[in-house]
């Protein structure tokens, strides 16, 4: 074999060496992407619980919120009925006010209405739920994914609050039975994830 075949030879080597690494790391990156964000799988529809009004007895108690690695948490305290499966959570262009349906502004590049079966007030009219600052239900600064939370409002037994989230991310929503300092109520969860 001469010089010239063996050096030629050599550069087919290489060359060959480089094709396969470059296809390894396709493989690889096409591998990455393919994998979700965390592992979530949770997509951006509506979701809805298995029942639809007003829950007698259901009132709103808190609101609150928490980081997660993965995904920003917003959770809605309800007194009264353990099992309310009363609402309804989407994207919207805007979100708006009960009863009067007027905008209600909120940060953020998408919006999640959230609508709950359960009043502010008790039969009586004693609010069980009064936010000092209705624009802003909780403290997000800082969150990945969370802008704003605010009220927008409770009329005939429903409740709705408007968070506004970083853009149109992935969500889900889930009732837990009981609520701090109780062993009844339902706990209804809505995580936002800080990425696709």
């Amino acid at each position: 074999m001469t010089r010239s075949s063996l050096r030629r030879l050599a550069v087919l080597a290489t060359a060959a060496v480089t094709v396969a690494a470059a296809a390894l790391t396709l493989t690889t990156s096409a591998e990455a992407s393919a994998t979700p964000y965390c592992g979530i799988t949770w997509g951006s529809l509506a979701e809805q619980g298995s029942a639809s009004g007003a829950v007698p007895g259901a009132l709103l108690d808190n609101v609150r919120a928490g980081r997660n690695t993965c995904f920003d948490r917003l959770v809605v305290d309800v007194r009264g009925p353990a099992a309310m499966n009363s609402w309804h959570v989407g994207y919207v262009p805007q979100v708006t006010a009960d009863a009067s349906g007027r905008p209600v502004p909120l940060r953020g590049g998408a919006f999640l209405q959230i609508g709950l079966g359960a009043s502010d007030h008790s039969l009586s009219g004693t609010p069980t739920y009064s936010p000092s600052n209705r624009r802003e239900l909780v403290d997000v600064t800082g969150y990945r994914t969370f802008r704003q939370v605010a009220w927008a409002g409770s009329s005939e037994g429903m409740s709705s609050i408007g968070l506004g989230v970083r853009a149109r991310l992935p969500f889900r929503v889930f009732p837990l039975a009981g609520i701090p300092g109780s062993a009844t109520g339902t706990r209804l969860v809505i995580d936002v994830a800080n990425s696709w």
